[in-house]
């Protein structure tokens, strides 16, 4: 399952986000997005891992206080293209 993770400090790193995860399930994969023209991170991205284990995640982490701010988990829905 892909989940949508939103609301992270810029300063978050891969290795930090991973690492929130890791105890629900192995995460597969972390894709921090950034800025395709600065490079910023732009304070989301997208975390791989098992279904079960995204689930319980989604639950636990949503709504979560990392680094002073409250983390939105959920889903990733497809995106659409127009």
């Amino acid at each position: 399952m892909n989940i949508y993770v939103g609301n992270l400090s810029r300063s978050t790193t891969e290795e930090e986000t991973r690492k929130l995860f890791e105890p629900y399930c192995e995460v597969d994969s972390v894709d921090l997005i950034t800025d395709r023209y600065s490079g910023e991170f732009r304070g989301f991205g997208f975390v791989g891992m098992g279904d079960k284990g995204a689930r319980e995640a989604i639950v636990a982490l949503n709504m979560k206080e990392v680094g002073d701010r409250n983390i939105t988990v959920n889903e990733a829905k497809p995106r659409v293209r127009t």
